[in-house]
């Protein structure tokens, strides 16, 4: 082989290595999903449906997006879990931050001893309303995920105890219960 082949054939091993050593594993199984599904409610307000499959029980989510509108400036002025599968959790949190047009969903099944989870499934965690603050019509707006102050990235957190008695096991291992899921934006005209 020649010299330049062998140096080539390094270099793409070496850019590639990272690219597989980082790839996303979830060690209880399929890989869990968020997805916005971006709806128009009139010229000036739009609606984010914020939906998620799991298939393990889940205790704790964060999920920080990043909103655009192009150049027209818009706010997510308010957000309903009612109906959604988080319905029940006792921390639903919505904090919008104009400045960076970005809103961070924080959720928290319990802060007692309760057993409180969210059950392996998929549907509607909730939705997130949006509006002009310029009463601009807002042409299309697009949602992605982010990273927040102060360092709130798209996160779930699984139960340590998986299963269902008699058969449960108790995850020891921490790196475990966190699982990295992929997000989809899905755009409506």
């Amino acid at each position: 082989m020649k010299p330049i082949t062998i140096m080539l054939s390094a270099l793409a091993l070496l850019v590639l290595l990272p690219v597989a050593a980082t790839a996303q594993q979830d060690a209880f199984g399929a890989i869990d999903t968020v997805w916005a599904e971006v709806s128009r409610i009139n010229d000036d307000n739009w609606s984010i449906n914020l939906s998620y499959f799991n298939d393990e029980p889940i205790v704790g989510m964060s999920i920080p997006l990043k909103l655009s509108a192009g150049l027209n400036r818009i706010v997510a002025d308010s957000c309903v879990y009612t109906g959604g599968r988080v319905e029940h959790f006792n921390v639903r949190a919505f904090r919008a931050d104009t400045a960076i047009q970005c809103v961070t969903l924080g959720m928290i099944a319990s802060l007692s001893a309760k057993k409180v989870n969210l059950l392996p499934g998929k549907g509607r965690l909730a939705t997130i309303f949006v509006s002009s603050l310029t009463d601009e019509p807002i042409e299309g707006l697009t949602v992605d995920t982010t990273t927040t102050h102060p360092s709130n990235s798209l996160e779930i957190i699984a139960d340590s105890v998986q299963g269902e008695p008699p058969d449960t096991v108790k995850v020891t291992d921490k790196t475990k219960r966190t699982i990295i899921p992929i997000f989809l934006s899905i755009a409506s005209k």
